[in-house]
């Protein structure tokens, strides 16, 4: 009866989602209406007792709070920043003068799609040393998309790309590669070295060339005609267009920032995402202040910053947070807890038994948004899983960690999606369509490699 309610709540959502109606309002009355089912019928509840308010009908709301306030202070305001610093480095000028200082080396490469797979395999590479998908993307798009679509990529092609970076949590520092190692008695860096690299390396190959074919077939189906920016007669009477060469490295300022001050080389300086857009913004500003002589221009100018946060906070933050009530009514309704037992007691083979396991966390990551939520919350049972099937808890353990993350790509409601597709200025409904095909492919790699794991023995 669970399974068959959060169906339905399910089809019902994603049939307004697709008929345009407001993804926010639709994804909280869902979330709602799986919440209050819960509690009525005993498939679970709202909140934990110490953290409720004493009314079953208040809980929900309560939620809601919890979650703005937790993502208000943490991922949402990482992305009210990087927003607002790409706005300002547009309105100055600077993405444009990054575009024109790289577009034409670039351009020698003859296929700009080929420049935007390339991009994704830096990415996920540079994924490495910033596992947070979200904010990876955000650097990205301040960085790399502009240069793309000044090469004559289409914007959803740009934007997926970018978005899919890192669709392989993969770093040694990431929770969920510690979480797996630890779970399937790994040290860290042999489940990094021996099980998670080669698979990736075999992903650079594949997904990269589905980037390339997909994204330039789907382009042309949708009309769009490749017409790489003119940087000899791109400028105007606008200022922005006729920024400095020297602009072109302000963009950079804070991934520049993020990567110095890691693990790859200052280990004793913390400098996270939201110090490094306000850095950047000081940069500009002083920038802008040479640049000008106006201190009053410089200072009116910052307004475009300001601007950039509540723009990400209306369309971006408020969908994240709509997302994860969503979620929390499908985790009350213990729909996943569920599929798991079902799968168990059908008595599948070893491999059989890790599809359907990677496949409805797969599922659960499209529908809830996330892929650490699902991963984290069914991760703890693989060993039992695993020695009920007789194979090794990490060929569990390995291709979920995975197609949690790859499946996360393709949902609408995740906030890499949300975020990319919000400063892509692209629908994200129209995103994951881009997305599709190359996760696919993430996925086949994922399995097939993990069989190639099992029958090596």
């Amino acid at each position: 009866m669970a399974l068959a309610i959060s169906f339905i709540v399910t089809f019902w959502v994603a049939y307004l989602i697709y008929k345009k109606y407001k993804p926010q309002p639709v994804l909280v009355v869902g979330g709602f209406i799986l919440m209050y089912t819960a509690v009525i019928f005993g498939y679970g509840q709202i909140l934990a007792p110490k953290a409720s308010t004493g009314s079953i009908l208040f809980d929900t709301f309560q939620f809601m709070t919890q979650t703005l306030s937790s993502r208000a202070a943490k991922l949402g305001l990482n992305i009210m920043c990087v927003g607002a610093f790409a706005k300002y480095m547009d309105k100055i000028g600077a993405s444009r003068a990054l575009v024109r200082m790289t577009i034409k080396p670039l351009l020698k490469l003859k296929s700009p799609y080929l420049v935007m797979s390339l991009s994704w395999v830096l990415g996920l590479c540079i994924g490495l040393c910033i596992n947070s998908a979200s904010g990876l993307a955000m650097l990205l798009m301040v960085t790399v998309f502009p240069i793309l679509i000044g090469l004559g990529v289409s914007r959803l092609a740009a934007t997926a790309a970018v978005a899919s970076t890192l669709c392989f949590d993969w770093s040694p520092s990431d929770t969920g590669t510690i979480l797996s190692a630890e779970t399937a008695g790994l040290d860290p860096v042999i489940y990094w070295t021996n099980y998670q690299v080669p698979i990736v390396i075999v992903a650079f190959f594949v997904v990269g060339a589905l980037f390339f074919f997909s994204q330039k077939y789907l382009d042309k189906r949708d009309g769009h005609v490749v017409v790489p920016l003119d940087v000899d007669h791109a400028k105007s009477d606008d200022p922005a267009d006729n920024a400095p060469a020297i602009y072109a490295l302000l963009p950079i300022v804070p991934l520049a920032l993020i990567l110095s001050f890691s693990p790859l080389w200052i280990t004793w300086i913390k400098v996270n995402i939201i110090n490094a857009m306000m850095i950047g913004l000081a940069v500009g500003m002083i920038a802008e202040f040479i640049r000008t002589r106006n201190l009053k221009t410089v200072f009116d100018g910052v307004q475009a910053f300001f601007d950039g946060m509540g723009l990400q906070m209306a369309n971006v933050v408020t969908l994240i947070v709509a997302g994860q009530v969503f979620a929390q009514g499908l985790m009350s309704m213990g729909v996943i807890n569920t599929l798991i037992k079902g799968s168990q007691s059908a008595g599948f083979s070893p491999m059989m038994m890790m599809i359907v396991m990677v496949a409805i966390i797969a599922v659960s990551s499209i529908v809830m948004g996330s892929g650490n939520a699902p991963f984290f919350a069914f991760a703890a049972l693989t060993p039992a899983v695993a020695k009920a099937s007789g194979i090794a808890p990490v060929l569990f353990l390995l291709p979920m960690h995975f197609a949690a993350s790859i499946a996360r790509t393709c949902s609408p409601i995740t906030a890499v999606i949300v975020v990319a597709s919000g400063m892509g200025n692209v629908s994200p409904f129209d995103l994951i369509k881009r997305t599709f095909i190359p996760m696919c492919g993430a996925m086949i790699v994922n399995v097939a490699m993990t069989f190639f794991y099992y029958y090596r023995g």
